[in-house]
Parts: C-alpha cells; structure tokens; sequence
C-alpha cells in the first residue's frame, strides 16, 4: 500500500503479486514504485494511478529486493536463485543476467 505520509491516508493498494512483499523501492524521480515478491516476481508501479506497468518474471526462487539506476531507466532485482537482473523500466525487457 502506498500512505501519504502527512494525512495516513492509503492513496493505493498495489494488488497483483500473489505471496508475500518482499522490498519496495521509489525510483529516484518518484514517478515508480518497484517491489519484489516471494512470488518470483518483481513488479513496477505507477505511484500517481497505483497501476502494474510490469511484472518482471524469469527468477527460479523469491525476489528480494529491487533498485533503480539513478535515472529511474533501469531497475534491478535480485533473487535466492543467485542472480541479479537488469530490466529496462519502459519496456519491461530483461537486459541483462549477472
């Protein structure tokens, strides 16, 4: 859920993943909200509209935590599975496995 922090008021609940949260993030332009999950999934949000822009799949075991890259254009989650990957933020695509 996403709380305004002066009024407590919830302005969004981020529903989608399907087990626990695990990280959340705000990208550094605060225009995203990234979170990781047990579901092996990452997702990407729209703080304003509380909307999925996407779901990062393709990690074996949960998702950790996230991060953006300082210009809010790549996120990256890592996993349990011993990985760690790079996706672009306006595409969804994974760029990169480390």
């Amino acid at each position: 859920r996403l709380w305004d922090a002066a009024s407590g008021e919830c302005l969004h609940t981020f529903d989608g993943h399907q087990a626990a949260v695990t990280w959340a993030a705000f990208s550094p332009d605060g225009r995203q909200v990234a979170t990781a999950s047990n579901d092996n999934t990452a997702r990407l949000w729209n703080v304003a509209s509380g909307e999925c822009l996407h779901t990062f799949k393709g990690h074996h075991i949960f998702v950790m935590c996230v991060a953006f890259s300082p210009d809010s254009q790549q996120v990256v989650t890592v996993s349990l599975d011993s990985t760690a990957r790079l996706w672009d933020a306006a595409s969804g695509k994974c760029l990169h496995t480390f």
